[in-house]
């Protein structure tokens, strides 16, 4: 008898300790109260949404590098969907988020300078709550929201989150790093949602087709309420009359997320709940090659289907393996307009944007000639179909090729490079 009183009553304490431990975990697991706080160091110190789809706390990323985040609990790869400080982490001793005595959450960084708060100082916060949204949210009395993570996306929209006149969706810089990138979605101050490059030489929109005006792309710009949705199911609605369904529309308790990536384009997810993988339900854009920026200056882009970036004669990659940074000239720029020049005919290629002048019914020769006799031009577009149109450029950026692409690009070289190519004409 007292061998069995030494065998199992040991067990109870144990067992009532984990039980009210357990307790005590799930009901505070998703709250942080006034006057506490989340520790780097600690990898169990995070905020779980009720449901468990969400978790918030300090990411972490390479040697010592950490945000405080929001992401999806379970996806292979942990999907942020929201950064507090993106373009400066923490580092990974003594730095942590506290929902300080005075009402504002704030990241300090280990010598305890604050890197990132929000704007609830003097306010009645009570704590602060991770919901089944994917929100987070700084309440107060009668659970008033005073701050929400849905006001301040970083590159990811999730359902039922008001994108607004005063919010924008920015990418990462590139598949390594969640520092800000070149791409953002917004709305333009025409009211028109749009897609945008503004990288370190140019600045330009490339979505919807900029090249048609707003009703050709089927958008309004008459409705100012800037302010735009989409729900579970994958549905998504506009002011300005943009709509799309994710592919996977009416099947339920899909998780979802719209995401700006750091290639440009946009693109509604759907999570596979077997594997942890995103699955593609909406893009922006089919070809990539449509994305201003996926090849740098001089470059010209051709889908095979991946875009796939090449220097046209003349020139050559500025930078081995980066073709962000474009390609380069092979000739002198600066003595070339005081040589003979020729021009290169390349069919089915265009570079947008960057027009000196556009004329219509133009003949070829008067074309050239523009382009001859201005000492900015780089090159001349030229379409023979419908008005015949001349364009002569003094940039060239946002090249690319298609077989549907009707029109040529001319461009303009000394005689003295080497080209394969056909040429034009010959100019003194």
């Amino acid at each position: 008898m007292r061998s069995l009183q030494t065998s199992t009553h040991p067990k109870l304490p144990s067992f009532l300790a984990v039980f009210f431990l357990f307790l005590s975990t799930s009901y505070a697991q998703n709250i942080l109260r006034r006057g506490s706080s989340l520790s780097v160091e600690d990898d169990s110190d995070i905020l779980i949404s009720p449901d468990k789809t969400f978790s918030c706390g300090f990411y972490g990323m390479g040697q010592n590098a950490y945000w405080f985040s929001i992401w999806f609990t379970n996806s292979r790869d942990r999907t942020v969907v929201w950064m507090a400080n993106r373009d400066r982490p923490a580092n990974g001793r003594g730095s942590r988020v506290s929902l300080r005595r005075d009402g504002a959450m704030v990241l300090t960084d280990v010598d305890g300078s604050i890197i990132w708060e929000t704007n609830t100082t003097s306010t009645d916060a009570r704590m602060a709550e991770l919901l089944d949204t994917g929100n987070l949210v700084i309440k107060g009395p009668g659970d008033k929201i005073l701050w929400q993570s849905f006001d301040s996306p970083t590159d990811t929209l999730l359902p039922n989150q008001l994108f607004t006149k005063s919010t924008n969706l920015i990418s990462r810089l590139h598949g390594g790093s969640y520092a800000s990138g070149y791409y953002s979605f917004f709305f333009d101050n025409d009211n028109v949602l749009r897609l945008k490059y503004d990288g370190p030489d140019i600045s330009s929109i490339y979505w919807p087709i900029p090249y048609l005006d707003v009703f050709q792309n089927g958008r309004t710009n008459y409705n100012s309420s800037r302010i735009a949705v989409y729900d579970e199911m994958g549905h998504f609605v506009s002011s300005d009359r943009l709509q799309f369904i994710a592919s996977d529309i009416g099947m339920s308790r899909i998780r979802r997320r719209l995401t700006m990536d750091y290639d440009g384009n946009l693109r509604l997810y759907s999570l596979n709940n077997d594997t942890g993988l995103w699955v593609t339900s909406w893009e922006a854009l089919s070809q990539l090659c449509n994305v201003h920026g996926v090849c740098g200056r001089y470059t010209i882009c051709v889908n095979t289907p991946e875009p796939k970036c090449s220097c046209p004669p003349g020139y050559e990659i500025t930078e081995r393996g980066n073709w962000n940074k474009g390609c380069k000239p092979l000739f002198n720029e600066t003595l070339f307009q005081s040589q003979r020049v020729k021009f290169v005919e390349l069919p089915h290629v265009d570079y947008y944007g960057f027009d000196l002048n556009y004329i219509q019914f133009s003949s070829i020769d008067s074309c050239r000639d523009l382009c001859v006799g201005d000492y900015r031009c780089k090159a001349f577009s030229y379409r023979l179909t419908g008005l015949r149109s001349c364009y002569t450029k003094n940039e060239l950026f946002n090249g690319y090729q298609s077989p549907g692409f009707e029109g040529k690009i001319y461009l303009k070289l000394p005689v003295t490079v080497e080209t394969s190519q056909t040429h034009y004409s010959q100019w003194h």
